[in-house]
């Protein structure tokens, strides 16, 4: 998984030094956030721009004078069956002196892409009265050819939609990969089964277990009466210190010595009160430290 976020930073990078760029892939891997990113740091981009046009818009990138100095266009399965002279078309441009285009393939694995339609509610582009998976095999296909061409590969499949935008937009404010670590405190149950994507990992079943209160059963950790019962435990209290000035030595030290992201697991049985409460305590104590972005993601908070 590290792999494929620095293949994100890397594509990105490329993407920011570049005059033009195409950006392609299957539908619900995050082109539209790509996009956005480069949109924001002074490129004209075009959304489906129709293949045929690509070379006229890549010449208007070159002619001295022009406001188009850098671009960025989104090309996808929309295009029909004019997908098919992509390949071509972008051979050719490639050729062009001083354009250096650029192509980023953005993809997922089909399990992700069906979550995300389905969390989205949108229909496949290629499949409006299918199902999602059929038309992510169709669209797999039809974007083979242009996959071979991609100059970057990103897959995006543990990526959310807001790392992707910050791979571009971090790159382009001059941070490389190892000068700011994403840090995810990432609350769970272990009944629900372990993060594989963890690097470090703390079970808090010995806390005081809210399920078993009644009235307390319907909360979250994030609600104050669980944190008000947890809190009551001097073993909490005790925990938070010691982990807190344990992550506090270990996190500069995976930060010196280049790791772009850290997956800090917290375990309780069900994933709704302990480990979320924990989780939300880690994301303020380990607050403001230098070259670090906190983010805290509970996994299991929904399950019942």
């Amino acid at each position: 998984m590290r792999e494929k976020r620095h293949a994100a930073r890397r594509a990105a990078r490329t993407a920011v030094t570049s005059r033009f760029v195409v950006l392609t892939g299957l539908s619900g891997s995050g082109k539209s956030q790509a996009i956005r990113a480069l949109e924001d740091l002074g490129y004209f981009c075009v959304d489906n721009l129709p293949v045929m046009l690509l070379p006229m818009l890549a010449e208007l990138t070159l002619r001295a004078g022009t406001e188009i100095a850098r671009a960025a266009v989104v090309v996808d399965v929309r295009e029909g069956k004019l997908l098919r002279e992509f390949p071509g078309i972008y051979r050719k441009m490639k050729s062009i002196r001083g354009l250096n285009p650029v192509l980023i393939f953005l993809e997922s694995t089909e399990e992700t892409l069906v979550r995300r339609f389905s969390e989205t509610r949108r229909p496949h582009p290629l499949a409006p009265d299918r199902s999602a998976l059929e038309g992510i095999r169709e669209e797999k296909k039809a974007m083979r050819a242009i996959r071979r061409l991609a100059d970057h590969i990103v897959d995006t499949s543990e990526m959310t939609v807001h790392e992707l935008r910050h791979a571009f937009t971090s790159v382009a404010a001059g941070h490389v990969p190892g000068q700011q670590m994403v840090v995810t405190v990432l609350s769970f149950g272990f009944k629900h089964g372990i993060p594989v994507d963890s690097d470090l990992l703390f079970d808090v079943r010995f806390l005081p277990n809210p399920h078993f209160v009644p009235e307390l059963r319907p909360y979250t950790g994030r609600d104050t009466k669980v944190l008000r019962y947890i809190n009551k435990s001097k073993a909490t209290h005790e925990f938070l210190t010691h982990t807190l000035n344990l992550l506090k030595f270990l996190i500069p030290q995976y930060v010196h010595e280049g790791k772009s992201y850290l997956t800090i697991g917290i375990g309780c049985t069900g994933g709704r009160h302990r480990s979320v409460a924990i989780a939300e305590a880690l994301r303020k104590g380990l607050a403001g430290m230098p070259r670090v972005r906190i983010r805290v993601k509970h996994r299991d908070i929904a399950h019942e």
